[in-house]
């Protein structure tokens, strides 16, 4: 599985020049939520100014680069893509001239009514420039502006878009942020020496020396100028819509996302799974990287020893690249190798965040059967996966999920293991603390928050008609850091 993107954006103090410096910083802290692409704008007082390219953020900035988008004011974004092809044309942040000046957009999530809404703008005959959800959102957002004002044109925006969004914007020396009002991708606040900052994940803000305040709300518009920060609430839901994902798998274990400490939380999470699955074994080991967590909960839970069973090679190439199943398998084998001696005579526990097609998950369990385990436990940070993500998640069709129509029993004996073992959506979220009523469990249950075509979707939870807005004189007095 993976992610679509991250996002920042920065305002400091006027005097500030090294923004471009800082948004880079912060990007490498993102770098886990996209690799395709990277990219900053910034306003340099008289226009906004970009540098974006293919690949990872050392590789498409130089020293130069930042020198020469010297500003106080800028935004940044790096990406994986789920809708658009991965191209330059599809990298953020998004550069659009209009009437009133220019707009810079960058976007993690995924739209559901993005074609909908681009054969509307197409038949007023607006131009699109690439095949991304993304033109799509500054296109209404354009629109919008060119007859209201900043928040009655985001208020219009909010209600045109149906998916899932955490959305900066340049827009003069002003960055513009705000999150969908169910709140499905992650987005944070924080507080530097000489100013403030949005990010995907507070990962971004602790590289800066900054401070996490808090998230942005759903349904939340937040404006950074000259290093101030002002807190508009849009509208708000009886609930949210939190992407289960982002805790078990895509932010990185030393965020705070909706205010919990994802280490915390998978620590929490590999104790439960003890709890619901327990085993007489001689040693826990995670699969690398994404289960190290789980396994030292599982161990902290169990006082079964944690050992290191498989060693991660991070420079093994894509294993799709290679012609031939035997070459595939000698791939799988250069990115993971079992630790023999850990292993060989021993009762195993092996725990992952998830298990999706489950053929790297029957290659795992091989490998260390061939290493010489007597048996083999497999453990999961996750419930069985049994439907697709619509919302930001590129994650393969039921057809090729290997637990959308088949028992536990039955992945069992696919993945060759002794015992299998998932955690429950009950034990999931008490984990993590959250209400299940406030997180997305669309891929775990086959209902979704938004309406999509041919799925069951909580119709209560996000009807436009339902959504309460603020008294007009509330809605516009902002709160002031």
């Amino acid at each position: 599985m993976r992610e679509e993107c991250g996002i920042v954006g920065i305002s400091l103090e006027e005097g500030c020049r090294d923004v471009a410096v800082q948004l880079y910083y912060s990007l490498f802290a993102l770098q886990h939520r996209g690799q395709e692409s990277a990219g900053i704008s910034v306003h340099d007082g008289i226009e906004v100014r970009t540098k974006k390219g293919m690949g990872l953020v050392p590789q498409v900035f130089s020293k130069e680069d930042l020198i020469e988008l010297a500003s106080s004011t800028g935004i940044g974004h790096v990406r994986y893509s789920t809708t658009g092809a991965s191209s330059i044309e599809n990298a953020q942040p998004l550069v659009i001239n209009y009437r009133d000046g220019t707009l810079a957009l960058a976007h993690n999530g995924n739209l559901v009514n993005s074609q909908e809404l681009r054969y509307r703008l197409e038949a007023e005959n607006r131009i699109f420039l690439s095949d991304s959800d993304t033109e799509v959102i500054a296109q209404v957002f354009i629109k919008e502006l060119s007859r209201k004002d900043l928040v009655g044109a985001i208020k219009d925006v909010v209600r045109a878009l149906s998916g899932s969004y955490s959305i900066v914007m340049l827009i003069g020396d002003r960055v513009i942020a705000f999150r969908d009002p169910l709140g499905i991708k992650p987005f944070c606040i924080g507080r530097l020496d000489s100013g403030y900052i949005v990010a995907s994940e507070s990962s971004a803000i602790d590289v800066l020396g900054g401070i996490y305040l808090r998230d942005v709300k759903p349904g939340e518009l937040v404006i950074l100028e000259n290093g101030e920060m002002k807190a508009v609430e849009l509208y708000r839901l009886k609930h949210s819509a939190h992407c289960l994902f982002e805790h078990i798998y895509f932010s990185r274990a030393d965020s705070i996302l909706d205010g919990k400490l994802i280490y915390q939380s998978r620590i929490r999470i590999g104790e439960r799974l003890y709890e619901e699955h327990p085993v007489d074994a001689d040693i826990v080991f995670p699969v690398p990287d994404s289960g190290i967590t789980f396994a030292l909960g599982y161990s902290k839970g169990s006082n079964i020893p944690y050992l290191e069973g498989l060693m991660k090679n991070r420079y093994s190439v894509r294993t799709f690249i290679l012609p031939g199943q035997d070459m595939r398998e000698t791939a799988v084998r250069l990115k993971l190798n079992t630790i023999k001696a850990n292993v060989a005579g021993k009762r195993v526990v092996i725990v992952d965040d998830s298990i999706v097609r489950g053929t790297t998950s029957r290659r795992i369990v091989e490998m260390v059967r061939a290493a010489g385990a007597e048996e083999v436990h497999v453990r999961v940070g996750s419930p069985p996966i049994i439907a697709p993500c619509y919302l930001g998640i590129d994650m393969p069709t039921r057809s090729e999920l290997i637990a959308a129509n088949r028992s536990i029993q039955s992945v069992e004996r696919l993945i060759n293991a002794d015992t299998l073992g998932y955690i429950s959506i009950e034990g999931l979220v008490e984990s993590i603390g959250i209400p299940e009523e406030d997180f997305c469990t669309g891929c775990l249950t086959g209902t979704y928050p938004v309406e999509i075509p041919g799925e069951r979707c909580i119709i209560s939870q996000l009807k436009i008609t339902e959504f309460q807005e603020e008294e007009e004189d509330e809605m516009i007095k902002p709160e002031v850091y």
